[in-house]
Order: structure tokens, then C-alpha cells, then sequence
């Protein structure tokens, strides 16, 4: 299948923002830095945006900044990419996993109360597969519960919720402009957002070695900052998010309409909100089966994500065992991602869509 990146129609665009950075020998914390902030807070609908080095650290920071520590805990969805836990770990907090909607594949807003002790400070939720989390009763425990409520958006750059853009409904919330996303750099970068100034400030601080001001450090921090670089190229993408995410809905809409195969579950849309598509994830007994046939005719697949978090060597310590998290691990054996990217043709489309239906 042909791939045209985004990259390549604004190419040009993209070689002006290098020559403005090269020429200006400014690298870091600079004038990009702070007008893609701007630019990208005034995108959200937030009042803060603070560049980080990738979207890990901006949830990481995010939580720091909200004092989370160790001892704590830290609601988590048990279907995500491990990057959602391992902030809460690298915070010294533990994180409590919750079972999420079969249908939507994100965070089940009726399992979290149950888990909830004297230990639990924030819920995270994420917005998986660019698919917006039911945000009403997600706000609702949080404030009843007094809890932090962080956003992980690092699949769902424009998303909306009745509405309004995801990364606008926590405390803070974390995005990842890893090339892959709907905005990517050209590289590693990420962002938080937050309507918080004291939080705003307190990510950057903690992003740039605990400091305040040059050599006078208040917190124990961390190197992990948006180099002028990535927020040029990033600024020059940004006005073309939009585009590109109408494009994959197009392409969504397509596959929604067309897949028709009894064998295939196709994503649930709940009509309040509005996804970007990052990921367009089917799901199907015979997983394997089917990634096969599809490979052998051409067509590139993935599966987000094979093993569930709990099942992870790394999270060995928290005790788990297979059949503890029984939703996640249908989804993690039976999840397969199906081509979606900005420019796919109606005959590439089609083609995948046959090739599902003709699948026995």
C-alpha cells in the first residue's frame, strides 16, 4: 500500500522551520518552544501548554507536579500501552489496575469506586486508540472523591467529548508527539497541558532539573524538556492536524460501514464523542488466523497490545496472575490493528475491506 506522510506534503514548511532554528542557534527553551506551547494550550482549549522531552514525562511531571509520591496509589486502566503505569511507578506510586469497557476498550468508569482506598490520589485515564473516554462520570468520581483526574492523550490529538478536545477535562493531562501520532515530531517530544498555572509551573520545573531560574533548584527533577527542533516542526504540523484526523475519520467511516464479516468486532463509537482513529482495532477469535491471511495478501497489521500489563515481567512485584484481569486479556488475544494513516486511497480501503470479508 502506498504511504504518503503528512511530511511530505509540508515539506517545505518543515525545511523553513529547521533553517529558522539552525540559523538562530537556539536550542532549547526557546522562542519555538514557547509559541508552539501557546499554540498548542490555545488548541486544547487549556490555559498552559509545557513541552517535555516525550509523553511518558508528561505524565510523569504531571503527576510529580500534583505531589503524588510514594506510598500513594494510582487508578490505572489494565489495557494500555505500559508507558501509563510505568509514570505512576517512576513517581514512587503504585499502580491499581481497572478493567476496561469491552466495548470501547477504555477505562470502565462503574469498576473504578470499588478500587478506590485511603491510598488512592488520582485516576488516570486514557484515551486509547484515539477513542475519548466517557468523561462525565469519570469527572464525577474524581470530585466526589477528591482524587486528581489525569488525562494520558497520547493517542487522541483532537479528540473531542461533547464537544470538547480531550486533555481539557483533568488536572493535567499528557500527550506524546512520537512521529507515529496524529501530530508527530520529527523525533522524540511530548507535552502537558493543564488549566493550573501552579501546576504548569511546577512540570517545568521539574522538567528542567527541579529549577526555578538557572542554577537554583527547588525540586529534585528531571532532564526532559521540548528541544526548539521538535516544537518548530511541530508548530508547522499543527494547523494540518485537523485535516489529518478528518481524513482517518473518513477512513474509519469506510471500514465501519464495509466490514461486514460475523467473525470481526468492530470498534464501538459512543455518539458523544468524536475519535481521531490513531488506531483502527478489530477483534477477532481467530486473531492469529486472521493476521496471517491478511499478511499473505499484502496487507500490514499489529496488535496493541500482546501481552496485558499485569502479565508483564517488569510488573512481576505487584503479584498478579493470568486470569486476573480477564477483560484485558480478551483484548490483548484478540485485538488486531488494521491499516490506518492520513492519505490511504478509496481503492487501498476497499482492499483491506474485501480482503476481511472474504476472511473464513
Amino acid at each position: 500500500m502506498t504511504f504518503k506522510p503528512l511530511e511530505k506534503e509540508l515539506d517545505k514548511e518543515l525545511r523553513v522551520a529547521f533553517e529558522r532554528v539552525y540559523t538562530r542557534s537556539w536550542y532549547i527553551e526557546g522562542e519555538e518552544d514557547k509559541a508552539f506551547e501557546e499554540a498548542f494550550a490555545s488548541y486544547c482549549g487549556v490555559k498552559y501548554a509545557v513541552g517535555c522531552g516525550n509523553g511518558l514525562d508528561s505524565l510523569m511531571l504531571s503527576m510529580k507536579a500534583l505531589g503524588i509520591q510514594a506510598g500513594d496509589e494510582v487508578i490505572v486502566p489494565s489495557n494500555t500501552f505500559i508507558a501509563t503505569a510505568l509514570a505512576v511507578t517512576y513517581t514512587g506510586a503504585t499502580p491499581v489496575f481497572v478493567e476496561p469497557d469491552i466495548r470501547t476498550y477504555d477505562i470502565d468508569p462503574s469498576r473504578i469506586e470499588e478500587k478506590i482506598t485511603n491510598k488512592t490520589k488520582a485516576v488516570v485515564v486514557v484515551h486509547l486508540y484515539g477513542q475519548p473516554c466517557d468523561m462525565d462520570p469519570l469527572v464525577k468520581i474524581c470530585k466526589e472523591r477528591s482524587l486528581f483526574l489525569i488525562e494520558d492523550c497520547a493517542q487522541a490529538h483532537g479528540a473531542t467529548y461533547k464537544g470538547r478536545r480531550i486533555g481539557s477535562f483533568g488536572d493535567a493531562a499528557g500527550f506524546s508527539f512520537y512521529p507515529g501520532k496524529n501530530l508527530g515530531a520529527l523525533g522524540d517530544a511530548g507535552a502537558a497541558v493543564t488549566n493550573n498555572k501552579e501546576v504548569a509551573d511546577k512540570i517545568r520545573a521539574l522538567g528542567n532539573y527541579g529549577s526555578d531560574y538557572k542554577y537554583h533548584h527547588i525540586y529534585q527533577g528531571n532532564n526532559s524538556r521540548l528541544d526548539e527542533m521538535q516544537a518548530a516542526f511541530l508548530a508547522a504540523k499543527l494547523p494540518s492536524l485537523d485535516k489529518v484526523n478528518d481524513n482517518r475519520r473518513a477512513t474509519a467511516r469506510k471500514y465501519l460501514d464495509g466490514i461486514k464479516n460475523p467473525e470481526v468486532i468492530l470498534p464501538y463509537v459512543d455518539p458523544d464523542t468524536k475519535p481521531v482513529w490513531h488506531i483502527f482495532a478489530i477483534r477477532c477469535k481467530r486473531r492469529d488466523d486472521l493476521k496471517a491471511y491478511l499478511e499473505s495478501n499484502g496487507i500490514g497489521t499489529n496488535e496493541h497490545y500482546p501481552i496485558p500489563m499485569h502479565e508483564q515481567e517488569c510488573y512481576k512485584s505487584l503479584g498478579f496472575k493470568h486470569g486476573d484481569f480477564p477483560i484485558a486479556e480478551e483484548i490483548s488475544a484478540t485485538e488486531l490493528s488494521i491499516p490506518m494513516y492520513y492519505g490511504m486511497n478509496d481503492d487501498e480501503v476497499q482492499y483491506v475491506i474485501d480482503a476481511i470479508n472474504e476472511f473464513k
